[in-house]
């Protein structure tokens, strides 16, 4: 009985983890990356082509049923674009391995155009049109570390 307990509560607590702040939106905090907090993922957005729409943000787990699977990610900051570098700070619920997507939404429609809009992803990995622009979790994934773990993305439109 004592082990079937012991099981039933890690199993709460690992699974109860990733859903509860699943599909959370957020503002994009800047405070959360600054010295003596995380974890959190600082993420300077590299290449925005213009000053119009959102830019969104989204973190996964760097797993393969996770990573861009509709409704999976854990946070998301979305924000009006700026020509540019664009900075955010999404922070995670721990140490471990993720993915991180970035799309820039041109009109705001909140749809994906892919002849006008632009995206990028953790570890800038190449995209073709064989791969429709969703490289597998194994080429974005990162190791996050206890503090604040800085990363660059690199935003490509076509």
């Amino acid at each position: 009985m004592n082990k079937f307990v012991a099981i039933f509560t890690i199993s709460t607590f690992i699974f109860g983890a990733g859903t509860a702040v699943a599909g959370q939106e957020i503002n994009n905090d800047m405070s959360r990356c600054t010295a003596g907090n995380g974890p959190a993922i600082l993420i300077n957005v590299r290449g925005v082509k213009e000053s119009a729409g959102k830019v969104r943000v989204q973190s996964y787990p760097a797993t393969n049923s996770a990573w861009l699977a509709k409704g999976r990610w854990l946070h998301r900051i979305e924000s009006r674009a700026n020509a540019g570098n664009m900075t955010f700070c999404v922070p995670v619920p721990a140490e471990g391995r993720y993915g991180i997507a970035v799309r820039h939404d041109r009109n705001g429609n909140g749809q994906t155009d892919i002849s006008k809009d632009g995206g990028g992803f953790s570890n800038n990995p190449s995209i073709s049109i064989l791969n429709l622009g969703k490289p597998s979790f194994s080429k974005v994934a990162f190791q996050a570390g206890p503090g604040v773990t800085k990363i660059t993305i690199n935003l490509k439109y076509l």
